[in-house]
């Protein structure tokens, strides 16, 4: 503080100082050039009356002096110079002061020199036969005066300096004087200022909040140590009334609790009854276990006893999210029940005929339709094992090298792969757009072109339509596929990308659908980067859009 109070009266000091100095030079300027002008219009003047009575006889009479001389005709030209020679000139008739002798009888401008420190100053009157006669003379510029008396400026600086560094240091000592002295251990003793009375009660008041808080710290100090702290899980630490001591953040957010909270009883936050009834079991058996279903989400509760010596000190509850643990775990039962159920259709439908073959009992006439049967059978099995293939790939998260192709022709070639497909129900499959070159992973790109198609086709009515569109707009590279089909129901629409789950189970056995198509789209889109909208309307059609 010391040194700003300092700084401060001599920072003062020094500015009145400079803004002193600069008002008086500019006083001093003005009123230097004044009489110089004065000076130059009076020696002109009297110059002008002789040149009319004498002509240039008085100007050759002239000593040399620091005025300067020049008598110009009415055509610019100079007629005489008391400095240099005449003949050698240039003309004068468009020099300022010049042409305003001609336009008004008298004129005047100044000009300065190359280095900045002179300025010249220049008059010029009409004479009674018609020429001019102007009269120059050096004027000096501020920076001049400015080094003329910079001596004495100096001196005074220094002077004016030394004196405030003076009378800076002792009024800055004798005002953080006080302020030094003060005891800060009786704030309200102290005789300082009246200005920092309200600061010293404030400190006061503080001493006494704080004393308040380390008592009472220090009894939770020991409870808080015996029980643990820094969990990256929900974490709930419960005394032996079963009162809140702590929650961190993860706990407020699951028991949507206020941070002010410590000190309440644990049942004003969470009345479940399930926790609650953990929470008596674990002072029973010293742990418990719970799992609660919140807002979407699966948690698991563990609860311990902290015991000293025999005695209740406490409870520990920690909240583990588990929600992608058991949607994992159900995912891979459903996925095992529904495969194993999968596989199990064709199978017996294949040993179902081929039994029927082997024992005789097949007529010879109606053994292709049987072999028919067995062989549709054995190609949906082969197409539902290459899809839990493709699938287990997938999952294995095996990065693949991306490369540049064109998606027009990439969907072009899926278009002809399923051509056969599309004549057979009599679907007329069209692609619109040009050809554009992007970069990603082609064999991803094709599995999930191939796959919307091929259900376009599958799920379309009888002479429908699917419409390919390739485009691009300002957010990047896209395709879509729509169709004319049976459409998929607004409650459905949210999980046709689940592994197995169809809309119609009874209408996909019958067009050889696995039910792992879209599946395999969404993983595949995943894997690119890319995005996926559906938009469908029941009876009318589909459309999936896909943006890379």
């Amino acid at each position: 503080m010391t040194k700003r109070i300092f700084r401060a009266v001599c920072i003062t000091s020094v500015t009145v100082l400079l803004a002193s100095i600069i008002l008086i030079m500019g006083v001093l300027y003005e009123y230097f050039n004044e009489v110089r002008k004065n000076q130059i219009k009076s020696e002109l003047s009297l110059a002008k009356n002789a040149v009319e009575a004498e002509g240039i006889s008085y100007l050759e009479k002239l000593e040399k002096s620091d005025y300067r001389l020049t008598w110009i005709d009415k055509s610019g030209n100079i007629l005489f110079d008391s400095q240099s020679n005449s003949e050698n000139m240039e003309n004068h008739l468009e020099r300022e002061e010049v042409k305003k002798a001609f336009e008004t009888g008298s004129g005047e401008s100044e000009r300065y020199s190359s280095t900045l420190t002179e300025k010249m100053i220049y008059c010029a009157e009409l004479l009674d036969d018609g020429t001019v006669l102007r009269i120059s003379a050096s004027q000096l510029t501020v920076l001049t005066l400015f080094l003329g008396i910079a001596q004495p400026i100096a001196i005074v600086f220094v002077i004016a300096l030394v004196i405030s560094f003076f009378f800076a240091s002792r009024i800055s000592k004798r005002i953080v004087e006080p302020l030094n002295s003060i005891d800060l251990n009786n704030p309200l003793e102290n005789d300082a200022y009246d200005e920092i009375s309200p600061l010293l009660s404030r400190i006061a008041n503080q001493q006494k909040q704080i004393k308040l808080q380390e008592n009472e710290l220090n009894q939770r100090k020991n409870e808080f140590l015996a029980i643990t702290s820094n969990m990256n899980e929900g974490l709930v630490l419960l005394g032996k009334d079963k009162k809140i001591i702590s929650l961190n953040p993860s706990a407020e957010s699951f028991f949507t609790s206020e941070s002010d909270c410590t000190g309440k009883s644990f049942i004003e936050i969470e009345r479940s009854s399930e926790i609650i009834r953990s929470l008596e079991k674990a002072e029973l058996n010293d742990t418990s276990e719970v799992q609660i279903n919140r807002n979407g989400r699966i948690f698991q509760l563990n609860i311990s006893c902290i015991r000293d010596t025999g005695e209740l000190s406490g409870f520990v509850i920690l909240i583990f999210d588990i929600t992608e643990k058991s949607d994992s775990e159900n995912r891979r039962r459903e996925f095992t029940a529904n495969v194993s159920h999968e596989l199990k259709s064709p199978l017996q439908s294949i040993m179902g005929s081929a039994e029927l073959i082997e024992t005789g009992i097949v007529k010879k006439e109606d053994m292709p339709k049987f072999i028919g049967n067995i062989r549709s059978e054995a190609t949906r099995l082969l197409t539902l094992i290459n899809d839990i293939i493709k699938l287990s790939q997938l999952d294995e998260g095996t990065v693949l090298p991306e490369q540049e192709f064109d998606l027009y022709s990439l969907i072009k070639e899926n278009i002809d792969i399923l051509k056969d497909l599309a004549e057979k129900k009599n679907i007329s499959v069209s692609l619109k757009g040009e050809s554009l070159n992007i970069k990603s992973i082609r064999p991803l790109v094709s599995e999930i072109v191939y796959n919307l198609i091929d259900n376009a086709i599958k799920y379309n009515i009888e002479n429908g339509k699917v419409n390919v569109t390739v485009s691009e707009d300002d957010k990047g590279v896209y395709f879509s596929v729509a169709d004319t089909g049976i459409g998929i129901p607004a409650e459905y629409q949210e999980r046709v990308f689940e592994r197995f789950y169809r809309v119609d189970k009874s209408h996909s056995k019958e067009t050889g659908g696995t039910g792992l198509g879209l599946s395999i789209v969404k993983h595949a889109v995943q894997d690119i980067g890319a995005d996926i909208k559906l938009e469908s309307i029941s009876g009318k059609g589909t459309v999936v859009t896909v943006r890379l």
